[in-house]
């Protein structure tokens, strides 16, 4: 395998975990192993895994509970029960409850290895279909980076680049203002590297003193400085085998600097106290918001490290500069907060998403996700209406006390010019559609229709 895939091994026979981690490493797996269903799903919640192998009898969470849980957490995990007491039953539960397949116990090495080629078989099927699905959202206009969506030309290119450098070790530097998505470009680049295997480790470099950071990123030993009473591996070495993040880049001082540049040169880390160093495999992705040539020029950023991280650049457009993409991220936005807090699925009125695309979004795709949220609690009905939106938009309330705004003491008087405003509203907030203006009205069409007549709504 090029690149080993991680599989866990869940079995309360002690025999049983190290025949398998055994024979498995042989075919070129890395193999972690646990105990009962319990630890196993620990370890699922903070790593990824390929395939899981998992035996049903087991004590503290049997197998059939295991599976349940892993469904209610959302794990897509592949999963395959073993158990020496299966019946057809059996069998038939565990693939309702989500298993991908069941194998007896006693099982021969070859039926193991490949009831696991078949299942590495379906997970190449499922990225094929996720490639054949990002490449027809991109026919029909959008495109999909791991986590990010967009709709126009410079952020489609954005993602051409970032899919052909990914499977490379070459170093990338993201550039871009504040909530551009530097994090998220780096996170959809280490999720098609290859190298999952070692995880994301993401470090924001202004965030850390400067008395913390060089120990942070390259670990140190026990004894080192006062308070330093036990080892620790640095940020590097959590990294091995996978990506280092380093955000803000341009916050490092100088002697950091140094420190980092013959890290990516070397290939190895020397812990603070330590005399010997450590050898480490660690794709290094960095992003700044500032002018990196610029602080160059002025002393503020070494020259031989800024060429060593810009191997490949990746430069993120402000959101101003891509407003094609408001709609799109305003609509994606809209659907993610509504589920997340329990909202009715909603629309944004046409005079909202005026107002959104003439905003000049200094926050970029950060801000506009806060004012889609923002918005979400805020609306009463099922459409994002201006005064939805904060204050900057311009879409203030009038603020006019009742008696002002009715100028009188008729009821029915009243209740038209009540019925009139609303009316209005809803043909703006719905683009004039008034079967939608009815259903936010909460009355039949035909009575719209008839209150539009009366009152003259729209002449």
């Amino acid at each position: 395998m090029k690149n080993k895939q991680r599989l866990l091994i869940i079995d309360d026979e002690d025999n049983m975990r190290h025949m398998l981690s055994s024979m498995l490493t042989r075919l070129g797996y890395a193999v972690e192993t646990a105990a009962n269903g319990l630890l196993g799903l620990e370890m699922l919640a903070g790593k990824v895994f390929d395939v899981v192998l998992c035996d049903i009898r087991m004590p503290e969470m049997d197998g059939m509970e295991f599976l349940r849980r892993v469904g209610e957490e959302g794990i897509s995990t592949t999963i395959i029960m073993m158990s020496a007491f299966g019946t057809v039953e059996t069998a038939l539960e565990a693939m309702r409850r989500g298993a991908y397949d069941y194998i007896s116990k006693p099982f021969k090495a070859d039926e193991i290895e490949l009831t696991l080629r078949k299942a590495d078989e379906r997970e190449k099927l499922k990225r094929d279909n996720q490639e054949l699905r990002d490449r027809m959202a991109a026919l029909e206009g959008e495109c999909v980076f791991g986590r990010m969506v967009a709709r126009s030309k410079a952020m489609q290119d954005v993602f051409v680049l970032a899919t052909k450098v990914a499977p490379h070790p070459t170093t990338v530097l993201i550039t871009g203002e504040s909530g551009t998505g530097k994090e998220l470009v780096a996170q959809g680049i280490h999720e098609i590297s290859g190298r999952t295997a070692g995880g994301f480790v993401a470090v924001n470099c202004g965030s850390l003193p400067e008395s913390l950071i060089e120990s942070e990123l390259f670990g140190y030993k026990k004894g080192a400085f006062t308070g330093a009473d036990r080892d620790k591996p640095g940020l590097f070495v959590e990294a091995h085998g996978g990506t280092l993040f380093l955000d803000e880049i341009g916050e490092l001082s100088l002697p950091l600097q140094v420190k980092l540049l013959r890290v990516l040169q070397e290939g190895e880390v020397q812990p603070v106290g330590s005399s010997l160093p450590r050898k480490i495999d660690v794709r290094v992705i960095a992003a700044t918001a500032r002018d990196l040539d610029q602080e160059v020029r002025m002393g503020l950023f070494r020259q031989d490290l800024f060429y060593r991280l810009n191997v490949v650049h990746i430069d993120l457009p402000p959101l101003r500069e891509r407003t094609s993409d408001i709609p799109l991220l305003s609509e994606f936005f809209l659907k993610r907060h509504a589920q997340r807090l329990d909202s009715p699925m909603m629309a944004i009125a046409p005079a909202t998403m005026t107002l959104l695309l003439q905003h000049a979004w200094p926050g970029n795709v950060r801000e506009l996700e806060n004012v889609i949220e923002r918005a979400v609690v805020l609306a009463e009905k099922k459409v994002i209406l201006p005064e939805n939106l904060p204050p900057e938009f311009g879409a203030r309330s009038t603020g006019r006390r009742l008696d002002d705004f009715f100028g009188g003491f008729s009821i029915k008087q009243a209740q038209k010019i009540m019925e009139t405003s609303l009316i209005r509203r809803a043909l703006q907030a719905t683009g004039g559609n008034k079967s939608k203006a009815a259903e936010l009205l909460e009355i039949s069409y035909p009575s719209l229709l008839s209150k539009i007549k009366e009152y003259g709504v729209g002449e």
